[in-house]
């Protein structure tokens, strides 16, 4: 037998990942792009549903109420993404609500000045002002950050072995949102995470008229067989005697969106009345829009990877964040109930379906807006059992955390110092978080508990996010530990390349502002 070369054994860092059939800047025919950009629609509609329908019942909203807050929350995600990828990064991300700002939502809805009104639609109205005001005095932190370039100065510290666990744990750390709630009926949510495999892996190589059209539209096909599949079992009465927590995860009929939704509503800036503001909201407030900053940079550098293109250079990531923040102000000003980030199931479905195309997600971005505004037609589509997300979930977020694995490429994975900072922080970036959220369903606060509410919600805010805590962790020990004799075995060789817009030729044909906009605002 012939001796292996080492070629044979290895394979070379590649800067672009390959084996995508359209990348950023590329794009497929009409007919094609539209169908994707309806698919990434689909795959949004879960989170904009689900925050809603959380919150909403929390505050003393009824139905009517919780599909106001989904329209509005679809028409900015539609707005807030064409504007990232016209004006931003110009990634193909699609921008949605954001589990993040969770806790201090949570903490303004149980404010004793809240819970003491008795009429159940003004403790609504009145608690929407209140998160609007928190979240209009937050934004101002990605604003100035993105649009100052504070962040590009910040993101100069960043390099590939303190990268990959943040990326990593964009997806790796919303396991939370994956099985646990294909648990919770998995008579829909096992047959969905199944068929979305067979789909999109075995049987992406089927073609009609030269077409991959199983590989492309996996997820349309396996959520219209399981979607059907569940209202057989709704109809036939298979959860009548159930559980209501399962009827509540199983049934097709129990959103009460489509009886509840109007046939045409535009929603506009400060439709729930002026909002109201509290400095310990905001301060607490903050928090989110911090963790929203560091998910999102995690994601931007995944969003790439996926789409062919070249890491988003330091000024680039920067003006994205601005553009971000300002989305955030928007979510404010009209009353989200959420503020924004990047999408990570989104990001997922751009390898899942081998286009990374631009054009689809601003397409996608119209049926948002379209879908918005006239409210039976989405409050179809959003009936969708939230069980069935969760399924596409469990393989695009491991997807999306492969991606942020891919980057150790780049480093030197035979050095102690490079495994000793990868191992740590991307333990601590899942014990930490788990940990505030064990302690959070046992006591009913999290760990931080003093009489200062708006620390508590601060810190329980920051250290429940798992790419925060990555970066806190590995950012700290990759600069601290040997850093000087280390560039080489740090990827710093092949990251200095992508820390200028003019470092690298490719920049410019990915990252350009339309319009001809550079002159005005020319990259650093």
């Amino acid at each position: 037998m012939d001796p292996v070369k080492p070629e044979e054994i290895s394979h070379p860092p590649m800067d672009q990942l390959q084996g995508l059939e359209y990348c950023i800047d590329s794009n497929p025919p009409w007919g094609e792009a539209i169908a994707l950009g309806f698919e990434h629609y689909i795959l949004a509609l879960g989170t904009a549903v689900m925050i809603p329908s959380l919150l909403v019942p929390m505050m003393g909203g009824d139905d009517g109420d919780k599909v106001r807050v989904v329209q509005t929350l679809l028409f900015i995600q539609g707005v807030n993404t064409l504007l990232q990828t016209l004006f931003g990064t110009r990634l193909p991300t699609v921008i949605g609500g954001s589990y993040a700002f969770m806790v201090p939502i949570i903490s303004i809805i149980h404010d004793s000045s809240l819970t003491r009104i008795e009429d159940p639609h003004l403790r609504f109205l009145s608690t929407m002002r209140a998160v609007q005001g928190a979240i209009i005095v937050a934004s101002s932190v990605q604003i100035i950050l993105g649009f100052s370039q504070m962040w590009a100065i910040c993101s100069r510290f960043f390099s590939p072995v303190g990268m990959v666990p943040v990326i990593a744990l964009t997806g790796f750390g919303l396991f939370n949102r994956g099985f646990p709630v294909v648990g919770n009926c998995v008579e829909i949510g096992i047959p969905m995470l199944i068929l979305f495999v067979i789909f999109s892996q075995y049987l992406k190589n089927f073609q009609f008229r030269q077409f991959p059209v199983i590989e492309r539209f996996a997820l349309i096909i396996a959520l219209v067989v399981v979607w059907a599949y569940a209202h057989v079992l709704t109809a036939s009465g298979a959860y009548k005697h159930r559980p209501e927590q399962t009827q509540l995860n199983c049934r097709t009929d129990m959103s009460n969106l489509i009886s509840s939704a109007p046939w045409i509503k535009i929603p506009y800036p400060l439709q729930w009345g002026a909002p109201s503001f509290d400095a310990g909201h905001a301060f607490a407030m903050m928090a989110s829009v911090f963790v929203s900053l560091i998910e999102s940079t995690g994601a931007f550098k995944a969003a790439a990877r996926l789409a062919s293109a070249t890491p988003p250079p330091p000024h680039v990531l920067s003006r994205g964040i601005g553009w971000q923040g300002i989305g955030i102000l928007l979510s404010g000003l009209f009353g989200t109930l959420s503020g924004s980030s990047v999408s990570i199931e989104n990001i997922g479905l751009l390898g899942s379906t081998r286009v990374g195309s631009r054009r689809v997600i601003q397409i996608s971005a119209g049926f948002m807006i379209f879908f918005s505004m006239l409210g039976k037609f989405g409050a179809l589509f959003a009936s969708i059992p939230f069980t069935i997300f969760a399924a596409v979930y469990c393989v695009l977020f491991g997807l999306v955390a492969s991606v942020g694995l891919s980057f150790l490429q780049f480093t030197n994975m035979n050095s102690l110092r490079n495994l000793f900072i990868t191992g740590v922080s991307l333990f601590l970036g899942l014990s930490i978080p788990e940990y505030f959220r064990d302690f959070s369903v046992k006591a009913l606060h999290g760990p931080a508990h003093t009489n200062a509410g708006w620390f508590n919600d601060f810190l329980n805010t920051i250290f429940l996010s798992s790419p925060m805590v990555a970066l806190m962790v590995a950012v700290f020990l990759d600069n601290t530990l040997d850093y000087k004799e280390t560039a080489r075995d740090r990827g710093l060789p092949w990251w200095a390349k992508f820390r200028t817009f003019k470092g690298d030729s490719r920049n410019e044909e990915f990252y350009t502002l339309p319009f001809n906009l550079n002159r005005f605002f020319p990259p650093s």
